[in-house]
């Protein structure tokens, strides 16, 4: 009987070739089972950011013990939490007596953790706030919230532009370089028309979406530090995805007290 391999019509199986494309069996499991551990590490996360928030400081042989895992393993996902800023570690209070040895280590979510976990509600807060102050006070108490609101960014961004001078472009930078200290990730250009001031970050966005007059408040802190009249082209509140306020060039300066209103160009 001839071998199978010299049969007419029958091709040998041909091993791929590295670098064609295809991967070999060997290579396609490791990649599966590289990418379920990446999975099963975010789950387990998932699960020791969940324990930490319901029983608040907790030691690693406890979070361990809960989750049915050996001291490495907790000690490794603790360690990668620790690394992104999810947890702090701190030495365990001990009331009445002590013993011998350092006090075992407590973990507990950091702020920024607690926020991704949905805990804290703040923009509901604000809103439901805003809307009392709005039944009770009507829009312009409301205005006047708002511009009391924003007073001190004003004041602390006027101080950081001391010397940035009269020209409302120069002044348009500096100012940009202060709302960015305070995280609205800011950025001046020169246009054709003038300059332009965009903010890619905005803390009150969902707020503003429904009470505008936290978006007037900033543009008419943009006017007077700026030094001239100013337009909002596009807002983060409305949906754009950059907060975009247009400096025209103008001679003159604004008004002190002078009414901004919020333009929009992009319907």
């Amino acid at each position: 009987m001839k071998n199978a391999a010299s049969l007419p019509g029958h091709q040998p199986a041909t091993p791929p070739v590295a670098g064609d494309g295809a991967r070999s069996p060997r290579g396609v499991r490791r990649a599966e089972l590289e990418s379920s551990a990446s999975a099963t590490d975010l789950s387990t996360r998932d699960r020791v950011t969940q324990l930490l928030l319901e029983r608040g400081a907790t030691t690693a042989a406890q979070l361990g013990s809960a989750l049915g895992l050996s001291p490495a393993a907790i000690r490794r996902h603790l360690d990668a939490m620790l690394a992104e800023g999810d947890v702090v570690a701190r030495e365990q209070t001990v009331r009445g007596h002590r013993g011998r040895g350092r006090p075992a280590k407590v973990f507990l979510l950091t702020d920024a953790a607690r926020v991704r976990c949905g805990t804290h509600h703040y923009d509901n807060m604000a809103t439901a706030a805003l809307r009392w102050i709005a039944r009770d006070g009507g829009s312009a108490a409301v205005a006047a919230f708002a511009a009391e609101q924003v007073a001190a960014l004003e004041a602390r961004c006027r101080t950081a532009m001391e010397d940035a001078g009269d020209d409302p472009l120069a002044r348009a930078e500096a100012l940009a370089a202060a709302l960015t200290a305070e995280g609205y990730a800011a950025n001046a250009s020169t246009i054709a028309s003038g300059g332009q001031l965009c903010q890619h970050h905005c803390p009150v966005a969902h707020v503003a979406a429904e009470f505008p007059q936290l978006c007037e408040a900033e543009t008419a802190v943009i006017s007077r530090l700026v030094g001239t009249h100013v337009q909002r082209l596009a807002t983060i509140a409305h949906g754009d995805g950059v907060c975009t306020t247009h400096i025209p060039t103008q001679p003159g300066r604004a008004q002190s007290g002078k009414t901004v209103t919020t333009v929009r160009t992009d319907r």
